[in-house]
């Protein structure tokens, strides 16, 4: 018995790989899963309780959501991302068990066998695994240097059976914040070759450096043809509540309908119950959280800088999300790399590959979990470990 040929196709989820290799190695920090190291705010507390007074909430209940979330959310979008959600300029919502299941909905809903999906490297490995387990093709366009987006190279892989270009700012694996010019060309790109813009914003709250965030949907006429994505997993340490949303023109409400209904048939009602309480205490919850982050994430980044001086590695210039992309001098695979790594030096990083980057050995380390002894601790293992194998010790890196 064999599985889909179509699931063959699929890359194997690399989280789980690296997952199993820090299991096997005890005591290893790990720069690895994307997750914050913080719980969500004790305000969900309440509200948990509230939900067990109504037998009523053990049952299914809307495909969309909950009236009182979906108004919350409302608000929010309209508040902090200038996106009006309503009948008259037919942008609707939906909630989700997640950003990744609003992903899994839009790729099933808008795209057909062959269909093609513009995505730029590097990409979100699960959104390039969504991609071909609808029998659609993942079309890769390089970013430059800075991992920032090239317009006239996208505009070349544009072909009749494109249907849509996926941005993610700020951007997983990266850490590239797209500026609002940059992303409005997208968008007008999209309208006028009558294809969707897929915007993915789980971090948008995770911006440093001055730069600041934009969300395309808020751009003129643009709720015909985009669809932006949400995730509470990030922002409010939600990882486990699976809670995400997303905003999408009316025109395929119907399917999503019956996408929603057969995935989950309603997201869980208790986690919703989670997120209004989350969601009332406002950006101000996150934004404390950001400021001791970022003191964290500017620890790393002040140590990679000894390995730039020694020109053992290039480090990607990140403003945003929690992650930095490393490009170590080495000819092995990123695999190789991160195995070796963690099996030597115990620290764990994300190969490249899973993210499209296929060309020349790069890691995703992630700051988002961390203290500042274990990340002050870890990037000496990393720093130590990146110098052993550019000094040659390559007989052990069999993954």
């Amino acid at each position: 018995m064999q599985p889909s040929l179509r699931l063959q196709c699929v890359q194997t989820p690399v989280i789980p790989l690296i997952a199993e290799l820090i299991r096997e190695n005890p005591e290893t920090i790990s720069f690895g899963q994307g997750v914050v190291g913080y719980p969500p705010p004790d305000t969900i507390t309440p509200e948990i309780n509230r939900f067990y007074l109504d037998p009523e909430n053990n049952k299914y209940q809307s495909l969309f959501g909950i009236d009182p979330l979906k108004e919350l959310i409302i608000e929010k979008l309209k508040k902090e991302n200038n996106i009006t959600v309503n009948s008259e300029n037919r942008n609707c919502l939906m909630i989700t068990a997640g950003g990744n299941q609003a992903f899994l909905n839009v790729a099933l809903s808008i795209l057909d066998p062959d269909d093609e999906v513009i995505l730029p490297i590097p990409y979100y490995f699960n959104h390039e695994m969504a991609i071909v387990m609808a029998n659609a093709t993942p079309v890769l366009v390089s970013t430059d240097n800075n991992y920032q987006l090239d317009i006239d190279i996208i505009k070349k892989a544009i072909t009749p059976k494109t249907r849509a270009i996926v941005t993610v700012s700020p951007n997983n694996p990266s850490g590239a914040v797209y500026p609002q010019s940059l992303l409005t060309e997208i968008n007008q790109l999209c309208s006028k070759y009558g294809i969707y813009h897929i915007n993915d914003e789980a971090y948008e709250y995770f911006i440093f450096d001055n730069n600041k965030h934009f969300s395309p949907g808020s751009c003129y006429n643009a709720s015909e043809h985009t669809i932006s994505l949400y995730s509470m997993s990030k922002s409010y340490g939600f990882a486990s509540w699976r809670i995400g949303w997303m905003t999408f023109p009316k025109s395929l409400e119907p399917a999503l309908k019956k996408i929603q209904d057969t995935v989950i048939i309603c997201p869980p009602v208790i986690s919703q119950y989670a997120a209004l309480g989350a969601l009332r205490t406002g950006p101000a919850f996150i934004i404390e959280k950001i400021v001791a982050l970022n003191e964290i994430r500017t620890l790393i980044r002040s140590r990679l800088t000894e390995l730039e001086e020694e020109q053992l590695a290039n480090i990607s210039p990140s403003s945003g999300a929690l992650y930095y992309l490393i490009r170590p001098k080495s000819n092995l695979t990123s695999i190789d790399y991160a195995s070796h790594l963690i099996r030597k030096h115990k620290i764990a990083a994300i190969p490249g590959e899973a993210f499209g980057l296929k060309k020349e050995c790069q890691l995703r380390l992630s700051f988002g979990s961390l203290t500042t002894q274990t990340a002050s601790e870890g990037i000496d293992r990393f720093i130590h470990g990146v110098k052993e194998i550019f000094n040659g010790q390559k007989n052990l890196f069999k993954i």
